[in-house]
């Protein structure tokens, strides 16, 4: 059988570090335009207990989004040791692509796969290169797609690529504000012949929900009484994602492991999307408790939010490639380990992942 296999992993952490405390001299504005009653410092001090978040990273004005991606990109090829001119897809994830230092304006042409793959210097026209818009499970999405082209033949060799600058596009005035941050993360996948249930991509599950979810995540204006209502900025209803994430994402992990064949004892590891600590911790609960195993065991969900924040399409790959080179103890992997990937994100889209290691 034909299995798509990672091979190689990079990721790009910016060198920029905003603290919760750089928050704290911040005016807050509610969605109406008044100012919050609540003191900044303590409405840091709320975010931290509900998030788990203390710092995240941005970017220079130098480095966009694509930048990003490219950096990510290198440290994978450079891990999988393949010759990028071998590589049959380039898919990079991202929601805003490079937006322009000051502006909200995206560039949305040419694509970031494009740009990319002009960084990387590959000149092979058959290394096919496009974007994935799926909100925060895009780079998830990517691996989906790889993992069809490998088992249908279509593609050897693919480079999966996450990148966001969030920095630029959020609104300081808006408490929400402080989960997001900058980063990238890539994967080389390469197909290769084994018996069922070797290393490789084991099953998927990939779901949208576009009614009254659609809107959870969206584009509005600045917080701040007279901004100019033609700039949009990230926004999120919060307490919506949250309900909806704890109700269907572990329905969807859960269907990925059914689907797989894999009891939920023999999974090692979660990588799930570094949205919101308390959110993936209920998660997790949660389908243990599909299960009926009342708690998940230790350890089996590394977490890199705290530090990082949420940085969207990159906060999975770069997990990952953190805990594959033993770079977030206690955190390891070893061969044969069954791990799982989830995300979910404005859509509103669900999707998770079964791979052995």
């Amino acid at each position: 059988m034909l299995h798509s296999v990672i091979i190689g992993t990079g990721s790009y952490i910016p060198p920029f570090v905003q603290t919760n405390q750089d928050f704290a001299k911040q005016v807050f504005y509610s969605s109406g335009g008044s100012p919050l009653h609540t003191e900044p410092e303590e409405v840091v001090s709320k975010f931290k207990k509900i998030t788990g978040i203390e710092e995240r990273r941005y970017t220079t004005n130098d480095l966009n989004a694509s930048d990003l991606g490219y950096e990510a990109a290198k440290l994978a090829l450079q891990d999988s040791r393949v010759d990028p001119e071998t590589i049959d897809q380039l898919i990079v994830a991202h929601n805003f692509g490079n937006v322009i230092m000051g502006t909200v304006q995206t560039a949305a042409v040419p694509s970031l796969a494009s740009l990319i793959k002009n960084a990387l210097g590959i000149r092979n026209p058959n290394c096919v290169a496009y974007d994935v818009l799926f909100g925060c499970p895009g780079w998830l999405q990517g691996l989906i797609q790889s993992d069809a082209y490998i088992k249908s033949g279509l593609a050897k060799k693919t480079l999966v690529i996450g990148t966001e600058a969030l920095s630029r596009v959020i609104d300081m005035y808006d408490r929400d504000s402080m989960i997001f941050s900058d980063g990238a993360g890539a994967v080389v996948l390469e197909q290769q012949n084994g018996e069922t249930g070797s290393t490789g991509i084991l099953g998927y599950t990939a779901e949208t929900y576009a009614m009254e979810e659609v809107d959870f995540i969206n584009m509005g204006m600045s917080y701040y009484p007279g901004s100019n209502p033609h700039i949009r900025y990230l926004k999120m209803k919060g307490r919506k994602v949250y309900e909806f994430a704890i109700k269907q994402v572990p329905a969807a992990m859960k269907l990925c492991l059914d689907k797989s064949d894999i009891p939920i004892q023999e999974l090692k590891k979660i990588f799930i999307h570094q949205a919101n600590e308390k959110m993936d911790e209920a998660i997790i609960k949660r389908l243990y408790q599909l299960y009926g195993i009342d708690e998940p065991p230790v350890n089996i969900m590394p977490m890199s939010i705290g530090w990082l924040g949420n940085s969207s399409v990159a906060t999975i790959p770069t997990l990952f490639d953190l805990v594959r080179k033993e770079q977030l103890p206690p955190h390891q992997l070893h061969p044969g380990d069954v791990i799982l990937f989830a995300s979910i994100g404005a859509g509103m889209n669900i999707n998770a992942v079964c791979y052995r290691y």
